[in-house]
Formats: C-alpha cells, sequence, structure tokens
C-alpha cells in the first residue's frame, strides 16, 4: 500500500494543505508567497465560558413545548437559539510555525499515507530544499527537517539579491490573531457559520519567549491565555547540523501540568537530543500496524485510494484515550475566524457519522475513543435530563461543548432528545461488531437503560391508546421555523425510539435480567411509522417531504437503523419507493454527507451503479485536494446550490462506511460479500481483507470476473453463518445461500 496525495504547485488555501496528526495533535502544511506554513491544532483547545443564556430559568423543555405550541418562532429564537450565535464557548486554533524564505517560493508537495509523512520540496532565490514533517503516532511530538539540496546559484542581481538567503529559512512562531483585552468589546451575536473573527474574543496578546540552549540549539514559544485559568501554547526546538536544521515541537496546554509551560519546554528539549530517524521508525511500526488491521482492492483505483486517505484521517484525528474529533477533528481553520459552527460536537448527525466506518473498518482502537466520551459524559448527561427536561435517566445536548454542555441553537434539534438515542446507536453497533458480553453488561446496556428512562417519561399516552412526544421534529426540515415542529410522532423520533427499546429488550433478554417484557410493553405502545399511499417514508403522520433537503432524517428506520430491511415486498416497495422520492425531490439542497448518505441508502437497495455514482459526485465534487469534505458544491458542478466551503470531517466517514456497505453486509449470521457493487467491478478484480463482521468475526473476500474466487472467515467461536447472494461455487445468484461453519478458507473457486 503506497498511496500518494500530490501537489504540483503552491498551496495557497489552509483547507487545502497537507493534512498531519497524531489523534492529539494536528497540522496543515500550505502556503503561498514567500512563507510556508504549519498551521497547528490539539483537539481539545478550547474556550469553555458557560455559555450565554443556558442559565436562565426560561431555558427549559417545558418553555420549549408551550411556545411551540404558540408557534412563537420570535421568543424560541431569544431564549434557545441566540446562545450559538456568541463567539463562546468555541473550539480554538492553535498557531503556526512559519518558514520564511525571502522570496517567492515554488513548491512541489507529496502526503505519503502509508507511513504518514509529508515531504515538500521548495525552490527560492536559486536554492532548493528538501522538507520533511510527520507528527509522531508513537510519541506526542512533531518534527519537521529542512535539507538544502544544492547550493545558491548566482541570480542577476547579485549579492544584493542573496543576503537575505545567506541562511536556512527563518523560523518562527506565529500565535492566532486574537484582539487585545484593553480593546474588549461586548460580544455580538453573528448568524453565519463562523461567529466572528479571533480579535473579537479579546484575550490578552499571547507572550513569546526564547532560549538559546547552546550554540545551533534554541527552544521558541509562546502562552496563550484565554478564558478563566486556561492558557496553552506551543513549544518548537530548533537544531541545526551541517547543511539541515530539526525542528521538534509540541502543542501543551494548562490542562497537562501545573507549570505547563515549563514542562513542555523540557520535553521538547529531551526530544532534541534523539535522533529523527528513531522517532520516526517508531511512528512508522504504529502504522503499520494500523494498516495490518483491514484492506482492500478495488478495480476502481480512485476508490480505492479514498477508502485509504479516509482511514488515514481517521487515524489522525482519532485516538483511544483521548477526545473524539469534533467537526474539523484535529485541523481548525487557520484564517484568524472562529471555526465553521464553532468546531463543537453535533450530535445531531455529525459525532454519528464521523463514526460509522471504523468497526467494520477493524480499527476499534481508534474508535473507542468515541465510546468513552459518551460514557464518560453520562453525569452531564443526568445533570441535563433533570434541569432542562425534568426526568431522570440521561440526555446529552444534540449541540454540546467539549465538556457536554449546551451550546443552544435551533432547538427543534439542538436539543431534541432523541439525537441521544442515535447516540446510543454507536454502543449498539460496537457490541454487534465485538459481541462483548462484558461491555453489553457493563456499558451498552446501562447507557441505553439510562437513555430510555428519560425518553419514556417523556411519552404521554394519546386518545389512540398509542405512546407521543410532546413535540417532535424532523432534522433539519423547516429550518428554525414554527413548520420545523412537526405533529408527533415524527418518522425520525419513532424510528429512533423504536430502535431504542427493540434493541434494551433484546439485550435484556440476553442479559437475562427480566426487564425485557418493559421494554417490549413500550415499543408495544409506540405508533407505527408513517408512510405515504405511495410507500414512501413520511416525514410525520401528516406531511411528506415536498422538495429537496439535505437530511434524510424520515430515512433513517432505512439507514442507519437498518429497521426495514430488503426482504419482503412490502418492505421494498418502502425502500425503493424512499428512495426514488429523494430522486424525485433531486440534489439542488444536498450538501456533501447528503450525498454519502444516499450511497448507504442505494447499498441498502443493493443498486451499486447509483452507490458508486454518489460517491464519485461527493468525492469529485464536494472534497477538497486534500481529502477534506467541504461541504458544497465548491466547483460549482451543478450538483447542489450549496457552493460555499467550510470543512467538517463526518461525510468523509460515512463515504467510507458507504463503500464498505457495497462490499459486505452481514446481519444475525447472514453475511453477503460484495452486495453492491457497480457493473465494471464485477468485470474486474475487487477484494477485501480482514473487515470486520458481526461478533467479532473477520472476513476476506475476491471476486475475479464475476466469480467469488474465495472467501474466508476468521473467527475466535464456534457458529454457523450462512452467505447470501452466492452459490458453493462462487457463482452470483441473488437468491441463492449456503451454510458454512465458522473457520478458514470457506473455498478457493480457482482451486476447484
Amino acid at each position: 500500500m503506497k498511496y500518494k496525495l500530490t501537489f504540483d504547485k503552491n498551496i495557497s488555501r489552509w483547507d487545502e494543505g497537507i493534512p498531519l496528526g497524531n489523534g492529539q495533535m494536528g497540522g496543515l502544511i500550505w502556503g503561498d508567497g514567500k512563507e510556508l506554513y504549519v498551521s497547528l491544532d490539539r483537539v481539545d483547545i478550547w474556550d469553555r465560558t458557560t455559555p450565554f443564556g443556558i442559565e436562565r430559568p426560561e431555558f427549559t423543555y417545558q418553555t420549549l413545548i408551550a411556545l411551540a405550541k404558540e408557534k412563537n418562532t420570535a421568543k424560541i429564537r431569544e431564549i434557545f437559539d441566540a446562545p450559538y450565535d456568541y463567539p463562546v464557548p468555541t473550539k480554538l486554533p492553535v498557531g503556526r510555525i512559519v518558514l520564511s524564505f525571502g522570496q517567492q517560493m515554488k513548491t512541489k508537495s507529496e502526503l505519503c499515507i502509508e507511513d504518514a509523512q509529508a515531504k515538500i520540496q521548495v525552490e527560492s532565490g536559486g536554492r532548493a530544499f528538501a522538507i520533511r514533517a510527520f507528527f509522531g503516532a508513537a510519541e506526542n511530538i512533531g518534527v519537521l527537517s529542512i535539507k538544502e539540496r544544492e547550493k545558491e546559484t548566482e541570480t542577476e542581481s547579485g549579492d544584493a539579491e542573496r543576503g537575505q538567503n545567506d541562511a536556512f529559512p527563518g523560523v518562527s512562531l506565529k500565535p492566532p490573531g486574537f484582539g487585545a483585552a484593553k480593546d474588549a468589546v461586548p460580544y455580538r451575536l453573528h448568524k453565519e457559520i463562523s461567529k466572528g473573527d479571533l480579535s473579537e474574543l479579546n484575550y490578552e496578546p499571547a507572550v513569546p519567549g526564547e532560549r538559546v540552549i547552546s550554540r545551533g540549539r534554541k527552544l521558541l514559544f509562546f502562552s496563550q491565555k484565554a478564558e478563566g485559568d486556561f492558557s496553552y501554547g506551543v513549544v518548537l526546538g530548533i537544531r541545526e547540523e551541517g547543511n539541515q536544521k530539526l525542528l521538534y515541537f509540541r502543542v501543551a496546554a494548562s490542562t497537562d501540568a501545573r507549570d505547563w509551560l515549563s514542562a513542555a519546554c523540557r520535553e521538547v528539549e529531551a526530544y532534541m537530543q534523539r535522533n529523527p530517524e528513531g522517532l520516526f521508525a517508531a511512528h512508522r511500526q504504529w502504522w503499520e500496524r494500523y494498516w495490518s488491521k483491514s484492506g482492500i482492492t478495488l478495480p476502481d483505483k480512485q476508490f480505492e485510494l479514498q477508502w485509504y486517505l479516509t482511514n488515514y484521517l481517521f487515524a489522525s484525528c482519532s485516538r483511544e484515550g483521548g477526545y473524539p474529533m469534533p467537526l474539523q477533528g484535529v485541523w481548525t481553520a487557520a484564517e484568524d475566524k472562529l471555526p465553521p459552527w464553532k468546531g463543537d460536537y453535533h450530535n445531531d448527525l455529525n459525532t454519528q457519522m464521523s463514526y460509522y466506518h471504523y468497526l467494520k473498518a477493524n480499527h476499534l482502537e481508534e474508535g473507542r475513543c468515541f465510546i468513552d466520551f459518551l460514557w464518560n459524559c453520562r453525569e452531564a448527561g443526568r445533570a441535563f435530563a433533570a434541569y432542562f427536561y425534568g426526568t431522570r435517566g440521561q440526555c446529552l445536548p444534540a449541540v454540546m461543548t467539549i465538556d457536554a454542555k449546551p451550546l443552544g441553537g435551533w432547538p427543534m434539534y439542538s436539543l431534541s432528545p432523541t439525537n441521544q438515542i442515535w447516540l446510543c446507536h454507536a454502543f449498539a453497533e460496537y457490541f454487534r461488531y465485538t459481541g462483548d458480553m462484558e461491555f453489553l453488561s457493563g456499558r451498552a446496556y446501562p447507557y441505553l437503560k439510562e437513555t430510555a428512562e428519560c425518553i419514556a417519561e417523556l411519552l404521554t399516552e394519546g386518545e389512540d391508546g398509542k405512546l407521543y412526544l410532546p413535540i417532535s421534529s424532523s432534522p433539519e426540515i423547516h429550518d428554525d421555523t414554527a413548520e420545523a415542529f412537526v405533529k408527533p410522532n415524527s418518522n425520525y423520533d419513532l424510528a429512533l425510539m423504536h430502535f431504542l427499546f427493540e434493541t434494551l429488550a433484546e439485550y435484556a433478554a440476553l442479559l437475562g435480567n427480566g426487564e425485557a417484557p418493559d421494554w417490549r410493553k413500550i415499543r408495544a405502545a409506540l405508533p407505527g411509522l408513517s408512510v405515504s399511499e405511495d410507500h414512501v417514508l413520511m416525514i410525520s403522520p401528516e406531511e411528506v417531504l415536498t422538495e429537496s433537503h439535505r437530511h434524510f432524517s424520515n430515512a433513517m428506520a432505512i439507514h442507519p437503523l437498518r429497521l426495514i430491511p430488503y426482504s419482503g415486498d412490502e418492505n421494498r416497495r418502502i425502500i425503493d419507493a424512499t428512495i426514488a422520492d429523494f430522486e424525485r425531490l433531486g440534489t439542488s439542497q444536498w450538501v456533501g454527507f447528503s450525498f454519502c448518505w444516499m450511497a448507504e441508502l442505494y447499498a441498502v437497495q443493493k443498486n451499486g451503479e447509483k452507490a458508486w455514482e454518489m460517491l464519485s459526485v461527493f468525492w469529485n465534487y464536494f472534497c477538497s485536494p486534500n481529502g477534506f469534505h467541504l461541504n458544497g458544491d465548491y466547483k460549482k458542478g451543478g450538483y447542489s446550490d450549496y457552493t460555499y466551503r467550510p470543512f467538517t470531517l463526518e461525510a468523509n466517514m460515512c463515504a467510507a462506511d458507504a463503500l464498505q456497505e457495497m462490499l459486505l453486509f452481514m446481519k444475525n449470521r447472514t453475511i453477503e460479500p460484495f452486495p453492491a457493487i457497480p457493473a465494471a467491478w464485477e468485470k474486474g478484480r475487487a477484494s477485501f481483507e480482514r473487515l470486520r463482521g458481526e461478533n467479532g468475526i473477520l472476513i476476506s473476500a475476491e471476486l475475479v470476473e464475476g466469480r467469488l474466487k474465495s472467501l474466508r472467515i476468521d473467527s475466535d467461536r464456534e457458529d454457523v453463518f450462512k452467505i447470501l447472494g452466492w452459490t458453493k461455487e462462487g457463482i452470483r445468484s441473488r437468491e441463492s445461500s449456503f451454510c458454512v461453519k465458522r473457520g478458514l478458507t470457506l473455498f478457493d473457486a480457482q482451486a476447484e
């Protein structure tokens, strides 16, 4: 696996920069002009100011219910939406390392995905430099080397022009562009995606520092005070040896240690004594282990590359033991503005999609941080359920800070209790893919049960004897208008509630704790999903989707919840009709994640051609050259009316999941290899290795010219599996199936 991204010219935008990261610290390498930047970030650098307005007594679910029934949009916006429009709290950028060349530079760059390093060739002022950078995967240190490749050549202006170029490129640190406290002005509200310039935060200016260690070695650093007692900064060690300059750097914060800056200086100084090749060897070994977990080979090399690139981005911004990725992972916007949507934790699709693909990709360690984070937020969830909803149990805000405080926003979604159930889905999927009974009893069941306690107390019995929420919505239908509160229950809310209580009943039966009948009783009292006369999943009992929309919330029961399998005439009619309805309404109001979600729906439908088309559009028109999802059709290919480019990551991971769903599906011991691939792939060679199925099994398969050449199941437990869609001889047959016991190679068509 030797995949690379190549950049044949200067990278002029931060959101097209070369992304590097180790789960906690990240950086983007870019620059157009006389300077090359390494924009730095760390996942937990936040302004944690208490959100404005959430402590006012009216900030409760009961108030929201009353105002929604009054259709008092103005008051709803004032109480619940306005807090989000203040600049703080927010994710914060860290700053830059700046390499100054003095004259116009020309660069050629590459990102080596295999070993997570960047290589940049720079020509400036008649001199050439080779730059190499990596963010240590095994040890939390960034390393950048600058080496001159050839001697200076004479220029027309001779010595006069040469003076600035006699030394290596200048190296400096640039803190974020905050304002000065003496110029403080009241925060103003922003309706834009970014909540203002950094200068509006009015922090004290960063305090720079420099310390000479010895000849050819020194430290540069700065400390940036933020809100309260929180401060952070960068420590950069510079070591000059012959014709090369070595930079060692780390992002540090007051949450690390009491005397954090001194501690970080000592640590970086210690790293400066070490050979960068030794650090890189450990870094490369980490990535070798990571890539050994799974792999794919496809006739379509763009799809193959994008899968590896997405897994690279995933490991770069998500690691066990750290925080899960927020909207921009470890690559907060580097343009002296606050990040899009505050760089926050959006539990209305974004966090959930960001952790869709890792289980099947067999990268449990890197994805587990999301589960751990949610588990550690239980106290915050209990507190929020008590003071906002007035219930027992737990419920996290759907738009929240790093410490799980509500940020406000459109309350029909940011304060919808059922988004918490979508978070429960992450626990259920982890158990499904691992079969870990200790996890089931110790985490999955308790987490879902506490959520169900909150939801159950919100339900009331209607005239028909069924259970209903007091208000209901369907993200993000009708935006923040009064019409967004649809007649209960929306299909979005219903699908999630059916999933929650059905799953709890299943878990209770597995655990034998006697609680299954209670959960079944609640589920049986919920209304059924609303389906139109045309067999289309509706928004609510009174409303169908009538225009193009980005969020397929009415189709949650199809995907991701998979409550409606693609089997049986009625189920197929509903799925086919709902997909056809999305097609009829068109893509004008879609954003990047819409295309990925649609690919997931097509994979359920086993429509490989259309799934391929959706992912092709996504990767070609909604992604930056470095792979970042930019939300809008920024190339103006005519696929969406949204042509902006705010960067978020969730669609990248959703796209990888959709591709994996095209290659493999498993449910209830039934395995379907290559269920939704395009015809062109059938004619070539496609394979996957060690993709994870249910209960911890690993599945490998190879398809050659339309025939299933081999299928291998690795499992540590005795079991029987049904193989769907193929004969024992490896011939495609949609209605065929056969059963096998767990084991090694089940058959090898070539060997027969």
